[in-house]
């Protein structure tokens, strides 16, 4: 891996990344070989305005139809790349360092993903393994008409009546340190032990909103909690039920997952920066309960 540096000298300058992204038309985040995904494009541009080939890391690599609004990345770029492309001079007060360089990506990107805001990263500051947890909120509509045209790429239609009040407490019994297995797509290697900190529900007018916040989700488990609560919200399933799909080792087959349409990461929270390099040391431990 690169390490940033924090002066000129032959090194890289790390760079933090806050990204929006309509997640309609990609396979995803990741980058992956004969597909079109936010990664992807993100990494094609920024290698042409730097004239070499760089790799972007993202707090999460979202899957295909899911959306962003504050996803986090970073990307190391050489130091002599980073002078050559935006030389250092005067620029006014207040104005963000690499400002030139938000506005030139908003040209090599498509209108589906924005670059909301670039700035050096902090010594020790990895996207992925600094942070301390991330925010998904999942948005269904459940008005008898569907969902607004002006919402139908981010808001999933739900045509069937939904209590919310025992989805709520259907949420309670999944709160903290569990193994979500029952709620993750294996993946060799990954552990499915998360420490899931929020799981609650409001209704906003013909709107239902699930804000989920975890350490860290494994593949398909937000989407998977959303679909396991779904059936409580209709009936077919009591909320004590729940409780009993932590004692799964593998993935359920009671319920299917939800619909990418409605789900958006909305934030990253990171610790101090004095604290940064301690957190990634914690996120790459073996997790057991």
């Amino acid at each position: 891996m690169n390490e940033p540096a924090t002066s000129t000298g032959g090194g890289f300058v790390r760079l933090r990344l806050d990204i929006a992204y309509d997640g309609t038309d990609f396979a995803g985040w990741a980058a992956q070989a004969g597909q079109r995904t936010v990664a992807g494009v993100l990494e094609e541009a920024l290698s042409t305005v730097f004239r070499t080939p760089v790799v972007l890391r993202a707090a999460g690599r979202t899957d295909a139809g899911v959306h962003a609004t504050g996803q986090v990345a970073h990307v190391d770029i050489p130091d002599d790349a980073l002078a050559q492309a935006f030389p250092r001079s005067p620029r006014p007060v207040g104005e963000p360092e690499f400002l030139p360089l938000t506005r030139r990506l908003s040209r090599f990107v498509p209108e589906e993903v924005r670059v909301l805001r670039i700035e050096r990263a902090p010594q020790g500051f990895d996207a992925r393994f600094s942070a301390l947890r991330r925010h998904y909120a999942y948005r269904l509509g459940t008005a008898p008409y569907g969902v607004l045209p002006q919402h139908a790429r981010f808001v999933t239609p739900w045509p069937r009546p939904l209590d919310v009040e025992a989805m709520v407490a259907a949420s309670r019994h999944l709160l903290g340190l569990h193994d979500f297995a029952a709620f993750c797509r294996y993946r060799e290697g990954a552990t499915t032990i998360r420490d899931l900190q929020r799981l609650d529900w409001e209704r906003t007018g013909e709107v239902v909103t699930a804000h989920v916040s975890a350490d860290a989700f494994c593949w398909s488990m937000v989407r998977s909690l959303v679909g396991a609560l779904l059936a409580v919200g209709e009936g077919r399933r009591d909320p004590d039920w729940c409780a009993g799909l932590l004692d799964s080792t593998k993935r359920s087959s009671d319920f299917p997952v939800a619909p990418a349409r409605g789900l958006s990461l909305v934030g990253v929270d990171y610790p101090p920066d004095d604290e940064l390099a301690a957190r990634i040391e914690i996120t790459r431990d073996l997790r057991t309960l």
